[in-house]
């Protein structure tokens, strides 16, 4: 079959396996995005309240029998779906009802939470504006399914299309592909969040990196330069959709991609070559989306870094302001990474996987490795922003798997070049290898 076959298998068997779990993968934040994405369809905020609450709860069912058809205890008595639905109903209602009847109907988003905590959400258009086809055909429930199901598909997608820009042989390209779905970057992209298309967006503009590295390599000519502005386009673009997705990872990326951009330019300077403009146009667009996230961000009164530390300290508003939360919040780094290190010894695949992905991508990939190390250390700052080790495991923290899902192909290339023999092409070819 011909790799893009490949490629479509697949994605094929990773959709069909997504099967058994179509319900079961909310997290407190998928109301928010879910009550959006109705909202756009016109409804009435109590109709999508309605809805988004039904979605939850029916899914919090289906965990609670599952649970309980398979706990050594519990598992012969009488079915629970009926009464977990009915709690969850209660419990949803008696927190929105109340800031319904207070007028606190402003927005897309169902008043959950205090309205200083739904703005957070009020500015992350971008997934909601994605989620609204897919739940208006084909409703809540396998509506965010299939809409998990495409987002983590074209994350695997795009790793496999990275690895063959930087001439990874097909089989690795297709095992970086496998990669990307087997480790948690493809669990979390399946989850109703935005994680899964944070990692989506920032592999495309990985994926414009290497475009514009490997244009930077060829001969001037039509074809360098269409490359190029594909590569910066596909860079660019992918940070205006991170803004509206979720603007602190726009800020990240582009941050981390001048730097980037930058060290790979004095690093060439340095070696007594010409700092390319391969690397100097990166940097470049990395530092215009930094320069245009703070002055849209500003522009439009989204919320500001210390609204975000403040809802970290006060639980989501739920506590009066802290006074000194720059003091707080720099002692909760301390405390955060030391035991987030001592967990990490205990189990330390994550670990092993970042230096493996971080040693083939910067010893085979070149410039892009570089790009690449950049793009996955926004997972290290987002969990940094958040150094809470109880949410929800590691998805703050996925974005730094894609390294090991590029890296670790890259890594492996020469093995495999160097173990598999092509086929002889041709009759004088064929009689020299029967020779």
């Amino acid at each position: 079959m011909r790799p893009r076959t490949w490629v479509l298998v697949l994605a094929a068997v990773f959709a069909l396996l997504q099967l058994a779990n179509v319900t079961g993968r909310d997290t407190p934040d998928t109301k928010n995005y879910l009550s959006y994405a109705l909202s756009l369809g016109g409804g009435s905020k109590r109709e999508v309240a309605a809805a988004t609450i039904d979605y939850v709860c029916a899914s919090e069912a289906a965990t609670a029998r599952r649970d309980q058809s398979v706990h050594v205890v519990r598992f012969h008595r009488p079915d629970p779906t009926g009464q977990v639905m009915s709690e969850c109903r209660e419990r949803e209602w008696r927190a929105v009802e109340p800031r319904l009847a207070a007028g606190q109907t402003g927005g897309h988003t169902v008043p959950y939470m205090p309205e200083r905590f739904m703005r957070i959400f009020e500015a992350r258009p971008g997934y909601p504006v994605f989620l609204a086809p897919f739940v208006m055909a084909f409703g809540a429930t396998w509506g965010l399914w299939a809409a998990g199901v495409v987002i983590a598909s074209a994350g695997g997608v795009l790793a496999f299309l990275i690895l063959r820009t930087l001439s990874v042989p097909v089989p690795l390209a297709l095992a970086g592909q496998a990669l990307y779905y087997v480790l948690p970057c493809g669990t979390t992209a399946m989850r109703p969040m935005t994680e899964g298309m944070l990692m989506a967006l920032t592999l495309a503009a990985v994926w414009g990196c290497a475009l514009v590295v490997r244009a930077g390599r060829t001969r001037p000519g039509s074809t360098r330069a269409g490359s190029t502005r594909a590569g910066l386009a596909l860079v660019a673009g992918s940070l205006l959709a991170l803004f509206t997705v979720k603007h602190s990872q726009a800020l990240f990326l582009g941050l981390c991609l001048a730097a980037a951009g930058a060290l790979i330019a004095l690093r060439r300077h340095r070696r007594g070559r010409p700092p390319g403009r391969d690397a100097l146009s990166l940097a470049a667009v990395g530092l215009a989306g930094v320069v245009g996230t703070l002055a849209l961000a500003r522009l439009l009164h989204h919320p500001t870094m210390t609204d975000s530390l403040q809802d970290l300290l006060t639980d989501h508003f739920a506590r009066p302001d802290r006074e000194r939360p720059w003091a707080e919040f720099r002692q909760m780094q301390g405390n955060f990474w030391v035991e987030w290190l001592r967990r990490q010894a205990l189990e330390p695949l994550f670990v092993a996987a970042l230096a493996a992905g971080a040693w083939g991508a910067l010893r085979r990939g070149r410039a892009v490795g570089g790009f690449l190390v950049a793009a996955a250390f926004t997972g290290i700052l987002t969990q940094a922003g958040h150094p809470d080790i109880n949410i929800w495991g590691g998805r703050l923290i996925v974005l730094a798997w894609l390294l090991p899902v590029v890296g670790v192909p890259l890594l492996l290339g020469p093995v495999v070049r160097e173990r598999v023999t092509l086929p002889a092409q041709g009759h004088a070819e064929r009689a020299r290898a029967v020779g």
